[in-house]
């Protein structure tokens, strides 16, 4: 995340600190239906790809409600979620009270919940119980070195085709989603009549349109999807999507300069909204808000916006949410938004296995 600075003229609050990680796979597997494509750099690791690919599938019992997830089930997972959440609506007063100073118009201010230590969360199981409960645009699973993180990313920054089009898919206006659909009804109607969630979606809409068209052809931006309403997890969001088409003079990295950090991970606008989050938030984000991205030689670049993630380095693990602030949030509600994204992971967090002395 601290990328932004970088990008909007604040280099010295980068921190020290890499801002970006790149890497050329060794081996990369792509299955779209029944076809099956791996690509490697020596036929070695093409061999050992193949091999894996043969081998028969071990049944894997679906997790159930009485597997021990969050900090031993439910309710732990529930006291987990709550840590903090006195400290983070104060955050958030304050920072309304920076907005109706006309210091900025958004921000979205977010919370870290710290995990135990003990017993070392198993990244890979907690990955697999998560991605079975949660609608994701797109999810991750990595370890660039320690530095470890399992999420299920609502949105796109943008994704850029070898075509030269460029979309973005920003989601701002949350409420909650479970197993009733009458009530999932009941909220997704107030989601869509609620003035404070109406013009939070709409501000960063409007961003995201000027952010496209400084690196598209002149009148191809178009919004092809409006304040839909989309499920992902144990939450709903009001969704819009912009498309584009690039100048001949602009690449995939120029579209993603001008449309990172996402705006609903930041605010409105972007710089006033990096210093505010850097008043009002604990020490830096690190790959939260940021992205995790994969690009090929013909121009194409996917990047996923870094949210509803576990994350790790060394024996620290934590997760991490937040809501859009505006002129006309209340703090309780905010902190209640924050506990709904968290429930997209909290419950499905799973531990590695401890012998006893």
């Amino acid at each position: 995340f601290e990328l932004a600075h970088l990008l909007h003229a604040d280099p010295a609050a980068t921190g020290h600190g890499p801002l970006l990680h790149a890497l050329v796979p060794s081996v990369e597997v792509t299955l779209t239906g029944d076809r099956t494509v791996v690509r490697a750099v020596d036929e070695a690791w093409a061999r050992k790809a193949a091999d894996l690919l043969a081998e028969p599938l071990a049944r894997r019992p679906a997790p159930d409600a009485a597997t021990p997830g969050g900090a031993e089930g439910p309710e732990g997972a529930e006291g987990v979620i709550a840590a903090g959440a006195d400290a983070y609506g104060s955050a958030v007063a304050r920072t309304v009270q920076d907005i109706r100073a006309g210091l900025l118009e958004k921000a979205v201010l977010s919370r870290k919940v710290p995990l135990p230590v003990v017993p070392p969360v198993d990244f890979p199981e907690t990955y697999l119980a998560g991605r079975r409960a949660n609608t994701p645009a797109r999810s991750y699973l990595l370890d660039l070195g320690g530095y470890r993180a399992a999420g299920f990313s609502p949105e796109t920054v943008l994704e850029v085709g070898g075509d030269g089009r460029v979309s973005t898919q920003p989601l701002a206006g949350t409420r909650a989603r479970g197993a009733d659909p009458a009530e999932n009804d009941r909220l997704r109607g107030e989601l869509l009549t609620d003035p404070k969630e109406i013009h939070e979606h709409a501000v960063s809409v409007r961003l995201a349109w000027d952010e496209m068209a400084a690196v598209c052809r002149p009148g191809s931006v178009v919004a092809e999807e409006f304040m839909a309403v989309r499920p992902r997890g144990p939450v709903q969001h009001l969704a819009s999507r912009l498309t584009g088409r690039l100048r001949e003079d602009a690449g995939p990295w120029d579209a993603f300069a001008s449309l990172f950090p996402a705006i609903t991970a930041t605010g409105v606008s972007k710089r006033a909204a990096l210093q505010a989050l850097a008043r009002h938030e604990h020490g830096p984000r690190g790959l939260y808000g940021g992205a995790v991205f994969r690009g090929s030689t013909d121009g194409a670049l996917d990047a996923a916006l870094v949210l509803r993630t576990l994350i790790g380095e060394g024996e620290s693990t934590w997760l991490r949410a937040g809501a859009g602030v505006t002129a006309h949030s209340r703090p309780e509600r905010e902190v209640e938004e924050t506990c709904e994204k968290l429930r997209s992971v909290a419950p499905h967090l799973r531990f590695e296995a401890t012998s006893s002395a």
